[in-house]
């Protein structure tokens, strides 16, 4: 009876320790799956009701950085890079899931805390970031760059289905470079596209700086701060929202999706990053309407 006690008890803390390990949340009602596959340097994935796990989905930097304006010396400062590694000064990220929300808890520079909150619905994904400093330095257009890598379904490295909304409607965000779709693969990447939001427009359409990547400027505004990409059968919508941001921008080569909002951050301040990847069945013009209505609840503080 002891003997078989035991088992049972070691069975049940291996299902736990699985559960854990896999940190992972499905949404009952739409059969979105959203999990963790790096815990260290925090990224998620996204899949649609039909996709297997061995499909790269929706790839989520929870964040790329984070990254600020040191008032102190007028420096730009990064709290986090996922591409620095081990160089990063903060401590790894321990992880919690609740219902339909993935958290994990990270201290960045030793002094500026922070909780990463993704919440899994069925419309897709709403990003928290708080962050609370505890040094005695002030930030200025502190982000935590968020990078929604779209593969698989909604791949569009030429920029056919991804859209902006400008005064006078939807429109591709490249339609203003036709000569995409017939250079060669090697001469369009690699690139960045931007469209101004709250910002200035560019006065270049075209520059190409030391990184050698080029970054092309749509010559309009976007009225609403959100960029969209229809999957390749047009079934489905990804958008990624924010209720106030500089631009929105794309690296075709991923078919990521920026909408990075900021923040000032004083000294023994608390505040709060949001965004959200809006994942659904439906139309440009029905994913228009609900963003509308979203950025209201935004405006008004009710979310």
């Amino acid at each position: 009876m002891k003997k078989t006690l035991f088992i049972i008890f070691m069975f049940s803390c291996l299902l736990n320790a699985c559960s854990q390990n896999e940190l992972s949340v499905i949404d009952s009602k739409s059969g979105l799956k959203l999990s963790v596959i790096n815990k260290n340097y925090p990224l998620l994935k996204l899949l649609l009701p039909n996709q297997s796990k061995s499909e790269r989905g929706i790839e989520i930097e929870f964040p790329e950085h984070v990254t600020g304006l040191n008032s102190k010396n007028g420096l730009v400062e990064h709290l986090y890079l996922e591409s620095r590694g081990n160089l990063n000064k903060r401590t790894l990220p321990v992880w919690t899931v609740k219902d339909n929300t993935i958290t994990y808890k990270t201290t960045l520079n030793g002094n500026v805390s922070m909780i990463a909150n993704a919440k899994l619905d069925s419309n897709g994904i709403k990003y928290t970031y708080i962050l609370t400093n505890r040094s005695n330095n002030s930030y200025e257009h502190l982000q935590a760059v968020t990078c929604v890598k779209l593969y698989s379904a909604f791949s569009d490295t030429l920029l056919e289905r991804t859209y902006v909304h400008l005064s006078s409607g939807f429109d591709l965000i490249a339609s203003e470079t036709p000569e995409r779709l017939t250079m060669p693969l090697e001469k369009w990447l690699p690139c960045r596209y931007l469209v101004s939001y709250a910002w200035p427009i560019s006065e270049k359409r075209v520059e190409k700086d030391e990184d050698s990547i080029t970054r092309y400027y749509k010559s309009r505004k976007a009225d609403m701060p959100f960029i969209a990409t229809l999957s390749h059968d047009k079934k489905w919508v990804a958008a990624t929202f924010t209720s106030e941001t500089g631009n929105l921008w794309t690296n075709p080569e991923r078919s990521c999706q920026h909408a990075d909002p900021k923040i000032s951050l004083n000294p023994n301040e608390t505040k709060v990053l949001k965004l959200t990847t809006f994942v659904y069945t439906g139309t440009l013009n029905l994913l228009f309407n609900y963003i509308a209505e979203d950025n209201k609840r935004y405006a008004s503080g009710s979310k």
